[in-house]
C-alpha cells in the first residue's frame, strides 16, 4: 500500500471541502454547520479510542509495562501540547469572538485559517503514529488500520475545509483566495504526519506513549473547540446527532478495515 496515499488522503478531504466554495452560493446554515462540527467531534473521539488509546495499552501490556501508564501519561502530555499551541498560535474562531494566542496583528482571514490549522495538527500526528505502528509491526495496527484512520479523518476534514472557505467567501474574500486559505489550513497534516512517523521510527520504545499523545492532542481540539461550537445557541441537538453519526462511522471503519 502506498505510503503517500495514507498521508495525503486526509489532506485531500480538506481540499475537497474547501472546493465547495465554488459550488455553494452562500455560507452554510447554522443547522448544517452544527451537524458537521458534531460529526467531526464524533470521528475524532472514536479515532482517539479505537485507533490510538487501545493500541497504546495493548502495546504497553505486550512490552511488560503497566498498560495504563503510557496511555495516561501520553494522553495528558498531548492535551498539554495542544494547550501550549493554543496559547501561542494567533487565531480567530468562526464565531467571530476575540483573537486567541499571541497578540499579533494579522488579517482576519489568516487568523480564521490558523484556527483550523490548529485543529489539523493532531490529526496529522495521529496518522503519522498509526503508520509508524503499522510499519514497525509493533503497534497492534495494520496498514489497513492506518488507512481506516486516514479515511476517517479525511471524511471529517471535508466539512472542516468547507467551514473555513465558505465563511471567508461570505466575508468578501474571492472564491479563489477562500479556497486557497482552506487548502493551506490542511497542509500541516501531511507535514506533521511525516515528522511524527520519522520520530516514531527512530524512538520505537516510546510508541505506546506516542499513540496516547496523539489521542490527547485530538481530544483537546474536540473538548476545547468542536463540541462547544456545535452546542452553542439553538439546535444543539443537531450537533449531538452529528457527533453520534461521526463516532459510529469511525468505529465501523476501524473495525472493518483494521
Amino acid at each position: 500500500m502506498s505510503v503517500v496515499i495514507i498521508f495525503l488522503v486526509p489532506f485531500l478531504g480538506t481540499v475537497l471541502g474547501a472546493a465547495t466554495v465554488f459550488v455553494v452560493k452562500d455560507k452554510l446554515s447554522v443547522g448544517v454547520e452544527k451537524v458537521l462540527l458534531g460529526f467531526a467531534s464524533g470521528v475524532m473521539i472514536a479515532a482517539a479510542v479505537w485507533s490510538l488509546l487501545i493500541p497504546s495499552m495493548e502495546l504497553a501490556r505486550e512490552n511488560g509495562q503497566v498498560e495504563w501508564v503510557p496511555a495516561a501519561a501520553g494522553f495528558l502530555l498531548g492535551m498539554l501540547f495542544l494547550k501550549c499551541l493554543d496559547e501561542l498560535i494567533p487565531h480567530l474562531h468562526l464565531d467571530g469572538g476575540e483573537q486567541e494566542g499571541l497578540p499579533v496583528k494579522l488579517p482576519k482571514e489568516v487568523m480564521m485559517a490558523l484556527a483550523m490549522t490548529l485543529h489539523n495538527i493532531p490529526e496529522g500526528m495521529a496518522v503519522g503514529v498509526a503508520f509508524a505502528g503499522a510499519y514497525s509491526g509493533d503497534g497492534h495496527l495494520t496498514m489497513m488500520g492506518a488507512l481506516a484512520l486516514s479515511v476517517g479523518i479525511a471524511i471529517q476534514n471535508f466539512p472542516e475545509g468547507a467551514i473555513v472557505s465558505l465563511p471567508l467567501y461570505k466575508e468578501g474574500l474571492g472564491r479563489d483566495k477562500s479556497f486557497g486559505y482552506g487548502v493551506l489550513s490542511g497542509t500541516v497534516e501531511p507535514v506533521f504526519g511525516f515528522v511524527t512517523a520519522i520520530f516514531a521510527e527512530h524512538v520505537l520504545g516510546t510508541l505506546s506513549y506516542l499513540f496516547a499523545f496523539a489521542a490527547g492532542s485530538m481530544m483537546y481540539v474536540v473538548i476545547e473547540e468542536l463540541i462547544p461550537e456545535s452546542q452553542m445557541g439553538e439546535h444543539s441537538n443537531l450537533g449531538t446527532m452529528g457527533a453520534a453519526l461521526g463516532f459510529v462511522l469511525m468505529m465501523v471503519l476501524d473495525c472493518v478495515l483494521a
